[in-house]
């Protein structure tokens, strides 16, 4: 799961919200569904986290800086 790119997360999120959406839910499915959009978010933030570490900032005189 952890390989997915973003974009693959985030349709799975919007599936998972669409599915909570729905009048007819159980309270059972919808537990389950926020659980699993929870670990959604957090590989969300683990990637988001890793992007930002690589990330660098160049100054005028185009040397490098750590984000």
């Amino acid at each position: 799961m952890e390989t997915q790119t973003l974009s693959e997360v985030f349709r799975q999120l919007d599936g998972i919200t669409e599915e909570l959406e729905k009048e007819d839910i159980s309270l059972e499915d919808s537990f389950q569904l926020y659980s699993e959009g929870m670990k959604l978010l957090k590989i969300c933030n683990d990637k988001i986290d890793t992007v930002e570490k690589k990330m660098l900032i160049l100054d005028r005189e185009g040397n490098e800086h750590e984000f």
